[in-house]
């Protein structure tokens, strides 16, 4: 009997996964969407995320929130450093290395008012899959919200056989005792090769070719959970919806807000194609033909209700953003499936000039200060939403809820900017303004430990970093080349430390981190 196998349930475990902080699992972004979509939002007070990896999400919205957290992650090593940092910002989440089956029967837990999983479903069993949307349909309170991600048709469909040839290389022939990576490799080199033979598959699949050649690039961490577990279930969105009646849901919006700007994601055509649609889970269904969606991210509600027009406006007006980077650094451009958009300066930049202090702003206070742009809140709406979705802009808590989290939040950031010497694993910090995570680099993590103890020139900041990376013989990469020389590195991290005074202490300082 293979004991590994038996825990795992085919689930890569040997190799740990990304440190990655997901913001669509934090519950304000649920609420911000929501409330665009003129639907009724509950309070948050409980909430749990199903696989949180190496838990950075789970942790930095424990810390930044007065939400109550649970969760769970099969990997000890991964539900251990998650403990860890759990620990250190004394915010006391729940989190286990429980099995799904394990953890959804208990029943200390409490019921939820958001269920959150990223990269899960696509990649565990059908029977963990039933465990999950029976745990949604028991724990999610009534009007409680779901997040779910996976990996979806018909964007995945042309590439999915390569994926199980790939898939099946790296099990028969990287199985000689050479360890995952070496599997990957290998089943990489595979897959380039047999396309150079020009097969039919491809002929009748051409952008099979390029995506082969993008994980040439990957991280092999990444790949080895998103391409070779045992279980890689891509999902139709019906085929989803389907699963999800059973518990009661019913589909709100989608957690990734550019989709709710049809004109850059659609053509006239497909926009009034889809308009004669009457069902909108068939219409949903089609929008992915039209776009080719390859990965999903949606909220779901169980016991969805709507606002009046007239309640989600004074709801939505409400709510607080802040900017997250510094002004001259947001770019009027959106990639959509059209290609690039442009954004409407004539609109945009008033809207940036208000929150260029880095502060939180309600968006109601916004809209009365562009009163004589002539904006509507219409445009004002959309484009805070575009800005959300671009990752500039993040809901933001009360002042009340920010100080009653913010030494939580300081005792997460002083553990993570600790361990920012020695590597750059985690290159998130806590904002008590934002209830969740914001990027900030490894380096920036540094001259942010260092600036707190009096440390304040910029090549004072330099020479301390170039300490770290010296004594564990690391160089800086610039233009993706390695730079050699000693004085080269110093010049370049003061270039670093001298944007780091002049931009990044004002954002940081907005959002409380600092």
């Amino acid at each position: 009997m293979n004991t590994s196998e038996d825990w795992t349930s085919g689930y890569v475990a040997d190799i740990g996964y990304t440190y990655g902080y997901y913001h669509e699992l934090n519950p304000m972004r649920a609420r911000l969407g929501l409330l665009y979509n003129g639907i009724v939002c509950p309070e948050f007070n409980t909430a749990c995320e199903l696989g949180f990896g190496q838990g950075l999400s789970v942790n930095m919205h424990a810390a930044a929130s007065s939400n109550s957290w649970f969760g769970t992650d099969f990997n000890p090593a991964q539900a251990g450093f998650a403990q860890e940092l759990s620990a250190a910002s004394g915010a006391s989440a729940g989190l286990s290395d429980e099995a799904f089956r394990e953890f959804c029967n208990r029943d200390d837990l409490p019921e939820f008012d958001f269920i959150g999983l990223h990269g899960i479903w696509s990649w565990i069993n059908k029977e963990n899959q039933d465990v999950i949307v029976d745990f949604v349909r028991r724990k999610l309170r009534v009007g409680g919200v779901l997040y779910i991600s996976y990996n979806a048709y018909p964007g995945w469909a042309a590439f999915a056989p390569m994926r199980q040839l790939m898939s099946q290389h790296a099990e028969i022939i990287g199985s000689e005792g050479r360890g995952l990576v070496s599997g990957i490799d290998g089943a990489i080199k595979f897959a380039d090769e047999l396309l150079k033979t020009n097969p039919i598959f491809l002929r009748a699949n051409p952008l099979v070719n390029e995506r082969v050649k993008k994980m040439q690039d990957m991280s092999r961490h990444y790949l080895a959970h998103e391409y070779f577990n045992r279980d890689w279930h891509p999902e139709y969105f019906s085929k989803m919806a389907d699963s999800l009646s059973s518990a009661k849901l019913d589909f709100a919006c989608s957690a990734h807000f550019l989709n709710f700007i049809d004109s850059i994601n659609l053509s006239k055509e497909q926009q009034e194609f889809l308009n004669q649609i009457p069902d909108r889970m068939l219409r949903e269904s089609t929008r992915d033909f039209m776009i080719n969606t390859q990965f999903r991210k949606d909220y779901w509600v169980k016991g969805l209700r709507r606002l009046s027009s007239d309640e989600q406006a004074e709801l939505f007006l409400q709510e607080r953003i802040v900017l997250r980077t510094p002004r001259d650094e947001v770019a009027l451009k959106v990639k959509t499936p059209l290609g690039e958009a442009d954004m409407a300066e004539a609109v945009y930049n008033p809207i940036l000039d208000v929150l260029s202090d880095n502060e939180a702003h309600v968006i109601g206070e916004i809209a009365v200060a562009l009163k004589e742009t002539g904006i509507s809140l219409a445009q004002i709406s959309q484009a805070i939403m575009l800005l959300t979705s671009a990752g500039y802009v993040f809901p933001a808590q009360s002042e009340k809820q920010q100080k009653s989290v913010s030494r939580q939040c300081k005792a997460l950031n002083d553990h993570l900017v600790s361990k920012a010497r020695y590597n750059n694993d985690v290159e998130t910090l806590a904002s008590p303004v934002t209830g969740g995570g914001i990027p900030v680099s490894r380096f920036s993590q540094i001259y942010l430990n260092a600036y707190r103890k009096g440390i304040k020139s910029s090549s004072e900041l330099a020479e301390v970093a170039w300490k770290y990376l010296k004594s564990q013989n690391q160089k800086l990469l610039k233009d993706g080349q390695v730079i050699e020389k000693d004085e080269d590195n110093i010049a370049e991290l003061e270039a670093r430390a001298i944007e780091f005074l002049e931009k990044q202490i004002k954002v940081l300082k907005g959002l409380k981190i600092m």
